[in-house]
């Protein structure tokens, strides 16, 4: 028997399907349902299905920053620091079974009117790229590694293969 909250429940719960599935294939009721919540509580705590997908990026940023700074933080040098949020990728696409990115999944699939998800996905792009900044030291440089990073998210998720993430790896380490 689940002992969590509520509102734990139904974060977890829209977490796992909104990853799966897709945040416009999931509704409300399938969320409730599968929290096992009353449909008044998921009210009480998400004013709308909007607010639960903030909560859930929000949670999902919380998770992949730490789980990043743990991979990478076994490394002393920068070089391996950085060539290890390469292997953080091939790590999460074995475990999550090449889903890509949460944030691009759901930018995907948001409308222009949604624009205060559009800013938690922006944020947590913003940070990603202050985490290469913030590790490499040149801006210019920087910004390289986070767009081959991005990309070899993307390319894996397509082609569901850590081939292209090994190939940006290698130009990564040519690089720095």
């Amino acid at each position: 028997m689940n002992m969590s909250t509520p509102k734990k429940r139904i974060i977890e719960t829209a977490s796992l399907l909104f990853h799966q599935q897709g945040y416009n294939s999931t509704g409300i009721n399938q969320i409730i349902s599968e929290a096992n919540v009353a449909k008044s509580s998921f009210y009480e705590h998400f004013k709308s299905k909007d607010d639960l997908c903030i909560a859930f990026l929000n949670a999902r940023h919380d998770y992949w920053f730490a789980e990043l700074n743990a991979y990478c933080a076994k490394s002393k040098s920068t070089k391996k620091r950085i060539l290890s949020a390469f292997d953080f990728i091939q790590h999460m696409n074995e475990k999550e079974n090449f889903r890509g990115c949460s944030f691009l999944n759901t930018l995907s699939e948001i409308s222009r009117e949604q624009g205060a998800i559009l800013a938690v996905i922006q944020a947590h792009k913003n940070d990603l790229r202050a985490f290469f900044e913030k590790e490499v030291g040149e801006k210019l440089l920087s910004e390289h590694i986070y767009l081959l990073f991005e990309s070899s998210i993307i390319e894996s998720q397509l082609f569901q293969s850590n081939e292209l993430v090994e190939k940006a790896k290698k130009i990564v380490n040519t690089l720095i």
